[in-house]
């Protein structure tokens, strides 16, 4: 039987070809939990507006985006050549907004007889598990057994939560936080993350933000350090160092955190943010900074941490 897998990024690739699978490998790229995406299906015009997108904001090469993701990760135009694709994508942000595209690029498209899914937040053999990269080739068969095959109401609430995300208010998004999403059993979680990235109504900082501010108010930290905290506490995210050097960078701009070489510290504004005398959005430059469909230059949108719910500053 013809199969296709598709693997989000490629620290999956190495054990999932030593594990005796078989098939054909598409790997996705595409990080959209990551700046500006519109809703559309003219896939050219989408991909452009990602590629002008990663050039200006985050200095990714238009032509090597175009080439290492967009390329690549089209290929799934001809998913009906093959009678079965499987999905493997975890359980965090990263993920599962790359999985929603991924369902909404197939169909685009015609689709192949069955998708399946292979979607984990715990194996039984990896304690604190983070993802499909810290397996051995041996944990996959059993994975691949697994499988959950896809239903159409699965692949139809993957379109309107795709349409929700690239919308540019975030309150549709939002009713799909405590909805049943069919066997799409982590994307709640992953949303209420995502939205938890607006500003805070308190003081404008962010969940990631706030995060890296309280550690510093406690203790310096290295670049590497501060990061692992992240990785083992906010795993809900699925963010590697592209992603977290970009908050730094901003936040070192903004001038809440002081860089020593290797060495962060909280600054004086820094503390005045975290303790609500400041507002971060005072002091960080929003240009070009999206959240799916969000601009966030001006956004009156803010989440409210008491409340767990998003709310509009007048």
């Amino acid at each position: 039987m013809a199969i296709l897998h598709v693997l989000n990024g490629d620290a999956t690739l190495v054990p999932f070809r030593d594990s005796g699978i078989s098939g054909d490998i598409v790997i996705n790229r595409c990080m959209m939990s990551e700046g500006h995406t519109i809703y559309t299906t003219n896939m050219d015009e989408f991909f452009k507006t990602r590629a002008d997108h990663a050039q200006n904001a985050y200095g990714i090469d238009r032509q090597t985006y175009l080439t290492q993701v967009v390329q690549e990760f089209t290929r799934l135009e001809n998913a009906a050549a093959y009678e079965e694709v499987v999905l493997w994508f975890e359980f965090d942000l990263f993920c599962q907004i790359n999985l929603l595209f991924t369902l909404f690029y197939m169909q685009q498209h015609r689709l192949p007889a069955r998708i399946s899914l292979i979607s984990p937040d715990t194996h039984p053999h990896t304690p604190n598990f983070k993802g499909l990269g810290m397996l051995s080739a041996g944990h996959f068969p059993a994975l691949f057994a697994d499988r959950l095959t896809l239903q159409p109401a699965d692949l139809e609430a993957a379109l309107h939560i795709w349409a929700a995300y690239c919308h540019t208010t975030p309150l549709l998004l939002e009713t799909f936080v405590g909805r049943p999403a069919g066997q799409l059993h982590h994307i709640g979680k992953a949303l209420k993350a995502h939205l938890q990235r607006l500003p805070a109504i308190e003081n404008g900082l962010n969940r990631i933000e706030h995060f890296f501010l309280n550690l510093l108010s406690m203790a310096d930290y290295r670049w590497y350090d501060l990061y692992s905290q992240f990785w083992n506490q906010l795993t809900i995210y699925g963010f590697g160092d592209f992603q977290l050097d970009v908050y730094m960078r901003r936040m070192i701009s903004a001038g809440v955190v002081d860089e020593d070489g290797q060495l962060l510290s909280i600054s004086r504004l820094g503390r005045e943010v975290l303790n609500g005398e400041e507002n971060y959005l005072s002091y960080a430059v929003r240009k070009e900074r999206y959240l799916g469909g969000i601009p966030l230059q001006d956004t009156p949108w803010r989440w409210d941490e008491k409340a767990q719910k998003v709310t509009k500053t007048k």
